[in-house]
């Protein structure tokens, strides 16, 4: 007998994340792999994180706390907001999740860029809900065309910041116009995983707009430049209001105890944040200048990743770096992504590229 699937589910891809290093070690046996295709932090997580995990583990017969007071306290402390305005997600991407649930009904509407987070359409598909999708302009929001297309059955608008996958930012200014358009019935998400790599003075304050009451949520991730993407924990800030009804749709613990007892430490890790920032800005000015070397041209990032047009069949050139010990992303067509990781890394892939670009 047939399974009978929902057409909305039935049409979905299943996410298909970065390959482990394992699993290539296995297929074509080399010793010496690099993955720079996850956007995560090379430096590892936080040491004072490591420090308490072995305590921590010491009560994993225990259910975690499921209220995860101290981290919301420390939160809601550092972002100066109340205790009720902090969410927790088993990563951020939980939290996209609960906002599909808990807002949309079937036929709503959810506006994006066409080139963001897949996890958007994902969760607003799950949902039953319509994806309303806007081109980017020049690998940017393009945030005056999403205004616009924001209609009476629109309940969510994504704006990823800096942006997965291509490293762009938003404006404060573009940031502004947006939200003086954008009507009370629609939640503005801005999803900030990648919000501490920024250099630019012109990123907006999205926390500022929560704390004046509008109807948004700032999501924030642990798993990118503090390195715990391997507990997957991550925040969201939002009105009172809208956290109290993702709390309805929330799964009982959530967020396990190693997670919480690590993202509370790594939070006050103020040098371990400075330290990946600074790595970071230095390599990626060298990854662009040795692009920029074989004639390539990634756009400007203010993120720990850099986008780029192969110029080629960006799905064999993922497949030929594999074979040279080195995992990318391929995003579609001739486009890829590269994280930004360690000194020896980055030389190892740039010489790894031009050696297949020379073929």
């Amino acid at each position: 007998m047939s399974l009978h699937v929902h057409k909305d589910i039935a049409a979905l891809s299943p996410y298909v994340p970065g390959k482990p290093i394992e699993e290539l070690q296995r297929e074509l046996g080399l010793s010496r792999i690099i993955k720079l295709a996850s956007n995560e932090n090379p430096l590892g997580p936080s040491p004072k994180a490591l420090a308490v995990l072995a305590d921590a583990a010491r009560t994993l017969n225990r259910y975690p706390d499921g209220s995860a007071h101290r981290l919301r306290t420390a939160l809601a402390d550092r972002w100066k907001v109340s205790l009720d305005q902090v969410i927790l997600g088993n990563g951020s991407d939980e939290i996209i999740g609960m906002l599909a649930r808990a807002f949309l009904s079937p036929g709503d509407e959810a506006v994006m860029a066409d080139n963001t987070f897949v996890i958007y359409k994902m969760e607003v598909t799950a949902a039953h809900g319509v994806s309303v999708i806007v081109p980017l302009k020049d690998g940017r929001h393009d945030l005056t065309a999403m205004a616009k297309a924001v209609t009476p059955r629109t309940k969510l608008l994504f704006v990823c910041n800096p942006n997965n996958p291509t490293g762009t930012m938003v404006s404060a200014a573009e940031v502004d116009a947006l939200m003086a358009k954008v009507p009370a019935h629609a939640i503005v998400v801005f999803d900030e995983a990648y919000c501490e790599y920024v250099r630019s003075p012109q990123f907006p304050d999205s926390l500022g707009y929560v704390r004046r009451g509008r109807h948004a949520i700032v999501l924030r991730t642990f798993s990118k430049i503090y390195g715990l993407a391997g507990l997957r924990i991550g925040y969201g800030v939002t009105t009172a209001e809208i956290s109290g009804y993702l709390n309805r749709v929330r799964p009982p613990f959530n967020a396990n105890s190693l997670a919480q007892r690590a993202a509370l430490a790594a939070l006050d890790d103020e040098e371990h944040v400075a330290k990946s920032r600074a790595m970071n800005q230095t390599e990626m000015a060298g990854v662009e200048a040795g692009l920029a070397a074989l004639g390539l041209q990634p756009l400007p990032s203010e993120a720990n990743f850099l986008y780029f047009d192969a110029g080629r069949d960006g799905r064999a050139l993922f497949e030929a770096l594999l074979r040279e010990g080195v995992i990318i992303r391929h995003i579609e067509g001739t486009t890829v992504r590269v994280t930004i990781g360690l000194p020896e890394e980055n030389r190892q892939f740039l010489q790894a590229l031009k050696t297949v670009l020379g073929r």
